[in-house]
């Protein structure tokens, strides 16, 4: 059988743990027998990130920039425990988080259905895309702790030495204390991300926050996504037929459950923190979400928007079977696939993409799935491990080819 050939290759970013073997095996046996795959190698897993002092990370992320379209596993942010674990120089940034401040990206996750997982929510009947502006906030707080009483001011320099200043609280007691940023320049970033996407999937977009407590700082967020929409995208949703709409985030969630689905949920950072988990979760699981993190720029990154799946390697390091789940790691790489497909004209890429992930719920919906699945899965199931699973989905592929 001849292999489908690329022109570009992808940028692909190896792991850690059990993920990084299952993305061995995903490309032994699933990719590489139909493609003669191209990418551009970095391994990111946690023993060359500390070994590179983590400049590989950043080459990852320069790469992306360079091609276009990368596909990443899951990897390690160590905490003290993995510092010792792995004898690490020190206690290296989150990956994900430095190739989003590179790429300047939104990140945006989508459920994976499958027939036999209903929804714990009713009512939803498509997947609810959930995109988060990741940067700032909570995750870049100044925070301390008020011994006893006194006045915290809020206070702002500027170059030419003028000063606003702000009481924020007259402390009589002990307490603590935190301070938050944002940049316009990354929020409108995320809005272009944004409007963007729902534009290239033909999806409403909703977007909220909390801007009847936060008057100053939620507001900000509203209206540069108010502006922007006016200036540069009501005539291109208009045409596309979908829509835009502005909401309390209390009055998202409320409408959110009552829906069937079908579009993006834009949120600030620590929001979609939350609520990512909640849509995860209510579908069925975080093994089942994909995830792909897009600049406004044109790059995209996708990966599993789960972790490294500690446990289960472990137990591979005994040499014991695991049933560890696959699928979004799979969807990983079929997103970045058909998306290098689309961007160099490759209809047979792009078809490929398709095939593997009809092949993918095919073997799911006949009854085989690894164990976390099989727990979840409303009629006759068989667990299988990843290997066999791995397998299942290849004989697939190949009727189809």
């Amino acid at each position: 059988m001849n292999r489908i050939q690329m022109k570009t290759p992808l940028v692909e970013m190896d792991g850690d743990e059990m993920t990084r073997v299952l993305w061995a095996w995903i490309k032994e046996m699933l990719i590489e027998p139909f493609v003669d795959l191209k990418t551009e190698y970095y391994d990111l897993g946690l023993k060359k990130r500390d070994e590179t002092n983590d400049q590989i990370t950043v080459d990852s992320a320069n790469a992306a920039k360079k091609y276009g379209v990368a596909v990443k596993c899951a990897t390690i942010t160590p905490n003290a425990q993995r510092v010792e674990e792995y004898n690490l120089k020190e206690m290296w940034k989150s990956p994900n988080g430095t190739i989003r401040a590179i790429l300047d990206g939104t990140v945006f996750r989508t459920p994976i259905l499958v027939d036999g997982v209903r929804p714990t929510v009713r009512t939803w009947k498509k997947p609810i895309t959930i995109a988060r502006h990741a940067y700032g906030d909570v995750y870049k707080n100044t925070e301390t702790k008020i011994p006893g009483a006194g006045k915290a001011e809020l206070i702002f320099t500027g170059e030419d030495g003028s000063e606003i200043r702000k009481t924020v609280f007259d402390f009589k007691g002990p307490g603590v204390l935190q301070g938050m940023y944002n940049l316009d320049g990354s929020i409108t970033s995320f809005a272009h991300s944004c409007f963007r996407y729902a534009l290239s999937t033909r999806q409403d977009l909703w977007f909220s926050t909390k801007d009847t407590i936060s008057k100053v700082y939620d507001h900000r967020f509203k209206d540069i996504f108010a502006e922007l929409y006016e200036k540069e995208y009501r005539e291109a949703f208009e045409k596309a037929g979908i829509t835009y709409f502005y909401t309390l985030i209390d009055d998202a969630v409320a409408r959110v459950v009552r829906s069937e689905g079908g579009f993006i949920w834009a949120c600030k950072n620590y929001d979609r923190d939350v609520m990512s988990d909640m849509i995860a979760t209510a579908f069925g699981s975080l093994a089942m979400m994909t995830s792909v993190l897009v600049s406004p720029s044109g790059q995209f990154e996708y990966e599993a928007a789960h972790g490294t799946v500690t446990r289960h390697y472990y137990r591979y390091l005994k040499g014991e079977e695991t049933s560890t789940n696959p699928v979004a790691t799979i969807f990983a790489w079929s997103g970045a696939l058909r998306k290098r497909g689309e961007l160099d004209g490759l209809t047979d890429l792009q078809d490929f993409a398709g095939k593997l992930e009809e092949a993918t719920l095919e073997t799911i919906n006949s009854g085989v799935m690894t164990k976390d699945l099989a727990l979840l899965y409303d009629g006759e199931a068989r667990a299988v491990t990843s290997r066999e699973f791995l397998s299942e989905i290849q004989k697939r592929i190949q009727m189809k080819a």
